[in-house]
């Protein structure tokens, strides 16, 4: 049968920007096996399955990576709302439009801000409850594992921290914009320190001095399994980061809004708005808002399930 699908750049108003995530908006019929083999054919970091669910404005969605489903993703959604809305599968009007997508894991509360008849930012909500952990390498260490000087590591406002919602990282601020870009991943410092004894796979590079940008904050993921030249989507580090964000003792209770970018003008800019809700507690509320803009359209010839293929 064929399936129409679309192509979007998340979290940007520009094509060739962001990050890129494949949406089927009518994937009812399609099992399994059948929608890993097309996010494999695709080979996109998100490939989204969406299905009508009771409700007005409520769909189930499924994503995948090109290996194997994924639970949670920030610009899955923003994608899905995005594509939902400029063709029509979901209801809209003027102002804020709310849309609820079910996971296998629960519902995310989203919203599609319409204006002049068009679709131009998706927020959504979330609820999570973070871990955060001071052990960590040393400075020293940590400089060695990222290919930089000790001193281009920041420890008056934030120090680095294990940050975790199910997944966790180890987030590690930096002084400047230029040190996040200049990082390399030393896989030899890294088996040969105390980082291994931690859960983290990953490490969250983040800086607060980001003049020129028109953001509050710059961020890359690095780790053993990311390869040299790549810089990943960073919204599914969010909630930890925001969780890493309210252990500091300078963010005090209230709401925050702020923005943190990925990647520069070779690597497919994002840019992000949060906001979080710092009550002291177990449990943070973060709203995760962006723009996406349609790339492709067309559709795909998907042939019955091969269910021994994955």
């Amino acid at each position: 049968m064929e399936y129409p699908f679309y192509t979007a750049d998340v979290f940007t108003d520009a094509i060739f920007n962001g990050a890129q995530v494949a949406v089927f908006p009518a994937a009812s019929g399609l099992d399994e096996s059948q929608m890993q083999h097309t996010a494999s054919e695709l080979n996109l970091p998100a490939t989204v399955f969406i299905t009508p669910s009771e409700g007005e404005n409520h769909f189930k969605m499924r994503v995948f990576s090109a290996q194997k489903e994924i639970d949670f993703a920030g610009h899955p959604v923003i994608a899905t709302a995005h594509i939902l809305a400029v063709t029509g599968a979901m209801e809209t009007r003027e102002g804020h439009n709310p849309l609820v997508l079910e996971r296998k894991s629960g519902a995310i509360q989203s919203s599609v801000t319409v204006e002049a008849g068009v679709p131009n930012f998706i927020q959504f909500t979330m609820k999570s409850q973070p871990i955060v952990d001071r052990y960590v390498p040393t400075e020293p260490e940590l400089a060695e594992i990222l290919s930089l000087d000790v001193n281009d590591l920041e420890n008056k406002k934030f120090t680095a921290r294990l940050a975790s919602c199910g997944f966790p990282y180890l987030i590690v601020p930096l002084r400047h914009y230029e040190g996040v870009r200049r990082a390399r991943f030393n896989y030899k410092a890294w088996s040969e320190s105390s980082a291994p004894a931690m859960a983290a796979q990953e490490i969250l590079l983040f800086t607060g001095h980001v003049p020129g940008r028109e953001t509050n904050f710059h961020g890359r993921l690095l780790g053993p399994n990311i390869a040299l030249h790549d810089d990943p989507p960073i919204g599914a580090a969010l909630p930890a980061f925001t969780g890493y964000l309210c252990s500091h003792e300078q963010i005090r209770k209230g709401t925050y809004s702020f923005s943190i970018d990925r990647g520069d003008e070779r690597s497919r800019r994002s840019l992000l708005h949060l906001e979080m809700d710092n009550k002291q507690s177990d449990q943070l509320t973060i709203r995760v808002g962006g723009q996406a803009v349609v790339v492709v359209e067309g559709t795909m010839k998907i042939p019955p399930s091969n269910p021994l293929a994955f």
